[in-house]
């Protein structure tokens, strides 16, 4: 008996008013299938309509016909529906075995680029070499740090960044703590939302000048911990740096340097001192951390350093211009 459909309804009303017979979920994922063909099409012509009768008087009820055409309709329909909830629940159970293994693999890496770091509050130095560093600034061997800025919490969500061709647009041709500017005005704000999201902002950053300049260091020194500190200033959130001085074999002096600096990316001896030493032994989430660079091996790129360094730890990599 079909004594609950109202009179007159017809087929082609009850086709087009589907999707309020669908739970949420279901009609939110049925648009991946747009293309898809339900098995039964229906004319919108008054004279193909199946029309269910409903008598008042004696309740009795429609055609067998009618009865029939509606029960196919809808036995049609559920079948649609299933076949949508198979393919849709392939599509999730493939996207979470795909990034099931791309977080094994990170952290197959990763595992591959421990390397212990003996570090205490005696080692850190107020001078690199001859350059004496600027107030809240710290060397160890050849890693310039910020000893903690004011609010940085450590977490177990780390946000990571390269500074140069990354948050600052820089030129190697001039010199000095005013000589930048943000490489994207978006910048302040995405980092001011990862802060209150709980993250930690890091910057992992190479300047071999502070190395090779050796007449000129303290020059060097001042012009990148300027830029940083400006940089920090600008967009009013705090964040934990650390300056990679070190040469590698690939540099300009290459015939003078036996191996890479372990601390120089693409290396992973920055990441290991931070993780090691200073984030309050707070284990690190390594599937909501992530970094992100300029140097990622393309055409127009200087080097692959920062991909190699994300890949060696680890971490999700994401280039500049498509994060911000």
């Amino acid at each position: 008996m079909l004594s609950i459909i109202p009179k007159f309804l017809t087929l082609t009303a009850l086709h087009s008013n589907l999707h309020t017979f669908l739970s949420s979920p279901v009609s939110k994922r049925i648009h991946l299938f747009h293309n898809s063909k339900p098995p039964m099409a229906f004319s919108s012509s008054s004279s193909s309509s199946v029309k269910v009768e409903y008598a008042k008087s004696n309740r009795s009820s429609c055609k067998t016909s009618d009865q029939e055409a509606v029960k196919k309709l809808l036995a049609g329909h559920d079948k649609f529906l299933e076949k949508v909830d198979k393919t849709t629940q392939g599509i999730e159970n493939e996207l979470q075995q795909t990034e099931a293994s791309d977080s094994k693999e990170r952290k197959l890496c990763a595992s591959e680029a421990v390397v212990d770091i003996n570090f205490s509050v005696s080692d850190a130095k107020s001078k690199y070499k001859d350059a004496t560093l600027l107030p809240k600034w710290k060397a160890f061997q050849t890693v310039i740090f910020l000893e903690r800025d004011d609010g940085l919490r450590d977490s177990s969500k780390i946000a990571a960044f390269d500074f140069d061709g990354c948050l600052a647009k820089t030129d190697v041709k001039r010199v000095g703590a005013d000589a930048w500017s943000l490489m994207y005005p978006s910048i302040p704000d995405k980092l001011q939302s990862l802060y209150n999201d709980g993250f930690k902002l890091v910057i992992f950053t190479n300047e071999s000048n502070i190395e090779r300049w050796k007449n000129s260091r303290q020059v060097a020194v001042d012009s990148k911990i300027g830029r940083l500190n400006n940089f920090i200033e600008n967009v009013k959130v705090p964040i934990q740096v650390f300056i990679a001085c070190g040469l590698s074999k690939s540099g300009r002096v290459q015939a003078a340097i036996k191996e890479d600096d372990p601390f120089r990316k693409p290396e992973p001896g920055m990441w290991q001192l931070m993780k090691q030493h200073f984030n309050s032994d707070i284990s690190i989430d390594m599937d909501q951390s992530f970094y992100v660079g300029d140097a990622a091996g393309r055409g127009s790129d200087h080097s692959d350093a920062d991909i190699k360094f994300a890949e060696a730890i680890g971490l999700k990599f994401y280039v500049p211009e498509d994060y911000f």
